[in-house]
């Protein structure tokens, strides 16, 4: 499948990539927020403008073709270091770190700030539903019951506010190659977005799915971890 590379990296090794990108990401996170709220003078602006196309510059004199994907290792592990919610090396990912528990029920608590604004002071729409997407297919791969998105319905029940959130999901039902999720952002005054979402196992994961389940019994197949 596109997108899906093998890279076996020891326990060790992949620590030592995640204690180098971590602070590096947030740093470039804090750089997209400071560009928003910044009131330095025009000067200052073209300065730094130049500073950071240089870097652009330093960090493009070698890197990989494409999109990260998701790299795994021979036991199926895999690390979706460049996604969108939850990469540790995309700076656009607020991130989240999705806890869960076996029966398929996930939770994060995160903040938002000013580069998921929507309506004055709230979260945009658009970002609820990229975090609860997340959520429902975290829940779903938890449980032992991996899928894509089939659909995904959510209610807006209340603004979301910006600032410390936390979002929870969990399996309703499933039937053989589908599951059923369902899901909600919290703010400080309760419930702000619901969602409900179908998830098919496609297939071309069938077979590895499959497999690892037999050789490992124990664990939870996921696409993203």
């Amino acid at each position: 499948m596109a997108g899906y590379a093998r890279e076996d990296l020891t326990p060790e090794q992949i620590v030592e990539q995640r204690e180098l990108y971590l602070p590096f990401t947030q740093a470039i996170r804090d750089l997209v927020d400071a560009g928003i709220r910044t009131t330095v003078s025009p000067e200052e602006i073209r300065a730094a403008q130049a500073e950071i196309e240089a870097i652009t510059a330093r960090l493009r004199s070698s890197q990989i073709e494409g999109a990260y994907g998701v790299r795994f290792d021979a036991s199926g592990n895999g690390r979706a270091w460049g996604n969108s919610v939850i990469g540790v090396r995309n700076a656009i990912a607020p991130p989240l770190v999705v806890e869960h528990d076996p029966s398929g029920r996930t939770w994060s608590d995160f903040h938002l700030g000013a580069a998921y604004e929507g309506p004055p002071t709230l979260v945009h729409g658009g970002v609820s539903a990229l975090i609860l997407d997340q959520m429902l297919g975290h829940a779903a791969g938890a449980g032992g019951k991996p899928g894509m998105t089939a659909t995904l319905t959510l209610t807006y029940r209340r603004g979301t506010p910006l600032g410390d959130l936390r979002a929870e999901a969990w399996i309703e039902r499933s039937e053989g190659i589908k599951t059923w999720a369902k899901g909600h952002i919290l703010g400080p005054d309760g419930v702000c977005v619901e969602a409900e979402g179908l998830f098919v196992l496609p297939k071309w994961a069938r077979p590895g799915v499959a497999a690892r389940q037999a050789a490992h019994p124990e664990a939870r197949p996921s696409f993203f971890e």
